[in-house]
């Protein structure tokens, strides 16, 4: 755990000053220590900040330490910094990626039970309301939106209500990627004319057909994308053992932010 804090530490406070961010000089704990605190707690702690905080205060990594809600205020203005961070980790997963082949999947974020959504606070309405196809069961929260590299690291992520399709949020990836990269993904993503706009952007995006598509693989190039997609969901199984039962959160932003917590913490597991 050591070297994984001592790295962490590190890498945030290397991040804030490539861009030049500056403290209030009053400040007595910096936010590089409010995000290492942050991905510490989600590493080791199921997200709970309080336990990971007093835990780096008692083992003195930590020389001073603030109350609960004072750093859940500093987490949040912290906010910014959680996209270049995960770029970072993400740049050396395409460095490592020398198959030039990516897998996109989500998975389902519930925010509460069922029995409990006429009570939900964070989140209201039909919208947030998805379906899971492989398990035949409804849910009710957010979908995680993945893409990952052969290995499984994941280099981009966002966030959707649960009812939203997968091919809805095909079209909301960045697909920052090297030129002639592959990316292959379920049946979900058959989407012709966004094939041929992505190929027209060196880009291929090459998605298990379905029985009637007008543009069938040949078999062994099926079964080669069938294989690769165990890599997406293998990281959906790394992520899910972050995750606590339940995300403690009062407010969706909070929610929000502490899953992409658990998502940086993920990808920063592939590089130990």
């Amino acid at each position: 755990m050591d070297t994984k804090i001592i790295f962490v530490y590190c890498l945030c406070d290397d991040l804030l000053k490539a861009l030049g961010h500056r403290e209030d000089p009053q400040c007595q704990v910096s936010d590089a220590e409010i995000l290492t605190t942050a991905l510490v707690a989600a590493l080791e702690f199921g997200g709970y900040f309080k336990r990971a905080h007093r835990f780096l205060h008692e083992t003195g990594y930590l020389p001073r330490r603030l109350s609960a809600s004072r750093f859940v205020r500093r987490l949040h203005r912290c906010e910014p910094f959680v996209g270049p961070l995960f770029h970072v980790l993400a740049s050396l997963g395409h460095q490592l990626n020398t198959e030039n082949l990516y897998i996109i999947d989500s998975f389902p974020l519930p925010v509460c039970d069922n029995i409990r959504i006429r009570r939900c606070r964070r989140y209201q309405g039909e919208a947030w309301r998805g379906y899971q196809a492989s398990k035949r069961r409804y849910f009710y929260g957010l979908k995680i939106h993945l893409l990952v590299t052969v290995q499984g690291q994941p280099v981009e992520f966002f966030l959707t209500p649960g009812a939203d399709s997968d091919a809805k949020a095909l079209k909301q990836y960045v697909f920052d990627l090297p030129d002639q990269a592959t990316i292959t993904g379920d049946k979900a993503y058959n989407d012709y004319d966004y094939e041929d706009l992505l190929e027209d952007a060196g880009l291929h995006l090459q998605p298990l057909r379905k029985k009637n598509s007008k543009r069938p693989h040949e078999p062994p190039l099926t079964y080669l994308m069938s294989s690769a997609r165990h890599a997406v969901e293998t990281t959906g199984s790394l992520i899910e053992r972050l995750l606590p039962k339940h995300i403690h959160s009062v407010t969706a932003a909070g929610f929000e932010l502490k899953t992409a917590f658990f998502i940086l913490a993920c990808s920063l597991n592939f590089l130990f």
